[in-house]
């Protein structure tokens, strides 16, 4: 009994100095974390607010890149009588809510016109004519003066756009319009379109090319 007393004190005795002197040193453990330290007296506190902004996520890959801000466009400027028919002209372009009307009153400083035919129905025939040729935005000009029963066919702001309208006009077989001075205030309004992306903008680029006289521009601030 003594001796296995003696054989297991041994075994004890023994296997503290292997633990202790010759076992490895356990890896989740550093016996001498102070030692190890590169130049601890260079460590510096840094408050929360002074750390950098974290970046802001990749979108992951296939996924659309954002689309950028588009600018409002408008286009014009048009006779209270032919702006429906510019915004039906717009209508492949889906715009939905997204298009809008901006009213303004605008010098014209020259109109085209056909010269007064003498008496209502010179003019109401001569309107005849008019459509049968195609061109149905055209009024009769009733008003008291010299210009009474002559029929406009549009009022514009500079004389080259008078006189493209004036070619489109004979273009359709219209040999009696005249392009001429004619300052007079006169409503108008300007369609605008926002948010259109990159193929809507080229599309509104086309139509507006159809359109003789009408201008593409940047809404006015606050427009």
């Amino acid at each position: 009994m003594r001796a296995l007393f003696l054989a297991l004190l041994l075994a004890n005795v023994a296997l503290f100095a292997w633990s202790r002197y010759v076992s490895p040193p356990d890896a989740a453990a550093d016996p001498a974390p102070l030692a190890r330290q590169i130049e601890p007296h260079k460590l510096k506190l840094i408050a929360p607010a002074d750390l950098p902004a974290p970046a802001a996520p990749k979108p992951p890959p296939g996924a659309p890149a954002p689309a950028a801000a588009q600018k409002c466009i408008e286009w014009g400027s048009f006779t209270l009588a032919d702006a429906p028919r510019m915004e039906k002209a717009l209508e492949p372009l889906a715009l939905g809510a997204r298009l809008a009307q901006r009213r303004t009153e605008e010098t014209a400083g020259w109109w085209v016109f056909i010269p007064p035919q003498g008496s209502r129905a010179g003019a109401q025939k001569k309107s005849a004519e008019l459509k049968a040729l195609g061109v149905d935005d055209h009024f009769i000009v009733q008003e008291e003066g010299t210009l009474r029963w002559a029929l406009s066919l549009g009022v514009f702001r500079t004389g080259e756009a008078a006189q493209a309208r004036l070619t489109a006009l004979r273009d359709l077989g219209v040999r009696t319009a005249q392009a001429g001075p004619r300052e007079l205030q006169v409503p108008k309004v300007w369609l605008q379109v926002r948010g259109a992306d990159a193929a809507q903008h080229s599309l509104l680029k086309d139509i507006a090319r159809t359109v003789e006289g009408s201008e593409l521009r940047e809404c006015p601030t606050g427009g």
